[in-house]
């Protein structure tokens, strides 16, 4: 990573990245509450109300301040659709993780798919990194087919690689893909596919 400044915004493949912000806090709440995004992940904060949501935009600027996070909304014709970034960024090792998420009236129109791919190019490109990872429970096929799309490659199964949707304390299997900055770029010019948009993320 490069040293810290403005969390710049991208835009490509139909979609704009930006960084999050107080106005954003109803859709990040709506996300963070949807039942399909509950059943697949166990944030790190959860929270329910709106001020919940300013205090996990705000843990999103910190960390991008820290240079540990790098946090976007995603937009479509300016309008927030859903959530796509960067976590555990390891700078020595060029190294981080990536998730998302899309809010449910988005959901279907491959966003999830174009935003990782949008994302994972900025952060080879512009930000430095060498390898990017992406893990998600193994019953989630969506994100198998998201990971697959973007270049991303299954390297295994991590046993009790993730909390139970909601029970911190208790595991399930997750799998593990990844994807390197030597790695050849997806056509650009492929059908993305249709997908519901309910990755794994991290607050």
């Amino acid at each position: 990573m490069t040293d810290i400044q403005a969390q710049p915004e991208v835009r490509g493949l139909g979609l704009g990245l930006r960084p999050w912000g107080a106005a954003d806090a109803d859709a990040m709440l709506r996300g963070f509450t949807d039942p399909e995004f509950l059943r697949w992940n166990t944030p790190l904060g959860p929270f329910t109300d709106l001020a919940g949501a300013r205090l996990a935009i705000g843990n999103r600027n910190a960390g991008w301040l820290r240079g540990d996070l790098a946090q976007y909304a995603i937009t479509e014709d300016g309008v927030v659709v859903g959530s796509v970034g960067l976590s555990a960024i390891n700078r020595h090792m060029c190294r981080a993780t990536v998730g998302y998420w899309v809010l449910p009236e988005a959901r279907g129109r491959g966003i999830a798919t174009r935003a990782l791919e949008l994302c994972t190019r900025w952060a080879f490109e512009e930000a430095g990194l060498h390898r990017i990872e992406l893990g998600h429970a193994v019953a989630h096929t969506a994100s198998c087919r998201i990971a697959d799309r973007c270049g991303y490659a299954y390297e295994g199964t991590r046993r009790d690689g993730m909390h139970r949707a909601q029970r911190p304390g208790t595991y399930r299997d997750a799998h593990l893909h990844a994807r390197l900055a030597t790695d050849p770029y997806p056509d650009p010019g492929a059908d993305p596919g249709q997908d519901p948009g309910t990755g794994t993320t991290r607050q």
